[in-house]
């Protein structure tokens, strides 16, 4: 045993929370944005603009997704040249075995694959042949075994947020919000959690709902510390900026967290928001304005599709007040609440520089 661990160390093999579940998972989000989700903002681009070009670039981009998730997972394991590259097949076999699911499924066999690649990695004198060999044949026979499954599985827990929000839009509306708000501003993903499973129509409106109330609610409470450049950074960003305050102080989270208990009802039952673009936009928010671009790719979908006839003004309206205006009037107004009582006080969402 102890011989076995201290190979699974020097080949960097960790079996961890941190790094499979955090570090993998972050990952896959990036690699699912420098793919599917930019390849659907480029695809909406050229349909406005009615540039064919522009359109079949993102389709590219979009048919990357599999191959960009499982590359970017890999990257996350610290992979030799050769396992990472070989990634490459397994994500694509993965995704396209996984169907609606195929996120899942690519987090799990990506991992698989990539820890055994590591493992048989330059232990031959063939290890241009063994490696990729090793990686390729193992991610994809794993795939062709457990992907459909896996795909199954995330797809069936996804249509049954999705119903259930359907069916009680004011009590999933808070649920979906709080919960996805927290994982976006956790060191999780939040973006992965719901492409994983598929969050879309009302469910994804109440998850960028939650995601813009973290961002957009930190940025204006943080303001007086952090002047411009950290409305920027937490509103265009990340409000996981702002988790090492948290751990020193957890109460500056209840303005962010109740103001999205708050927008998601709103979103689901006041504004009937859906975010029927990517699913991966639904866990993203106002980061590069993803959540709400996410959410008129969908208009335009739908339109398409003949789901929908124009886009209106109410339509506008409910996106820029759940997106931006209601967070930022609410979140100030509980923050000072939390001020007054003493629960909150200046200096403790100061970030820091560099």
């Amino acid at each position: 045993m102890e011989k076995f661990k201290a190979f699974l160390k020097r080949k960097n093999v960790e079996v961890s929370l941190k790094r499979y579940g955090i570090d993998a998972l972050g990952a896959m989000a990036q690699g699912l944005f420098c793919s599917l989700l930019i390849g659907t903002i480029l695809n909406t681009i050229g349909q406005q603009f009615g540039s064919d070009v522009i359109v079949e670039i993102g389709g590219y981009a979009s048919k990357m997704a599999g191959p960009a998730m499982a590359i970017a997972i890999g990257y996350a394991l610290k992979c030799p040249p050769l396992v990472l590259f070989s990634l490459a097949a397994v994500g694509q076999a993965t995704n396209a075995l996984g169907g609606a699911g195929g996120p899942l499924a690519v987090l799990i066999i990506a991992i698989v694959a990539a820890e055994i690649g590591k493992m048989v990695s330059k232990e031959t004198k063939i290890d241009i042949l063994v490696t990729p060999l090793v990686t390729i044949v193992s991610g994809v026979l794993l795939a062709t075994l457990i992907a459909p499954p896996i795909g199954k599985a995330a797809s069936y827990v996804g249509d049954l947020i999705m119903m259930a929000t359907e069916m009680r839009p004011f009590v999933m509306g808070i649920l979906v919000s709080v919960i996805v708000g927290v994982a976006l501003t956790l060191p999780i993903s939040s973006a992965a959690i719901c492409s994983v499973l598929g969050l879309v129509g009302l469910a994804g409106g109440a998850a960028v709902a939650g995601c813009c109330a973290q961002m957009v609610g930190f940025a204006v409470i943080s303001y007086k510390e952090n002047k411009v450049g950290g409305l920027i950074s937490q509103g265009l960003g990340t409000s996981m900026l702002q988790m090492g305050n948290i751990v020193k102080n957890p109460r500056i989270w209840i303005a962010p967290i109740l103001t999205s208990a708050i927008t998601g009802p709103l979103a689901t039952c006041v504004f009937k928001l859906e975010m029927n673009g990517a699913p991966v936009s639904s866990g993203m928010g106002t980061c590069g304005l993803v959540g709400p671009i996410g959410v008129y790719s969908g208009w335009v979908n739908d339109i398409a599709a003949g789901l929908k006839m124009s886009i209106t003004a109410m339509d506008w309206v409910g996106l820029i007040m759940i997106a931006v205006v209601l967070p930022a009037v609410i979140c100030p107004l509980i923050n000072l609440v939390l001020k007054k009582i003493g629960w909150v006080k200046d200096g403790d969402m100061k970030l820091m520089e560099g």
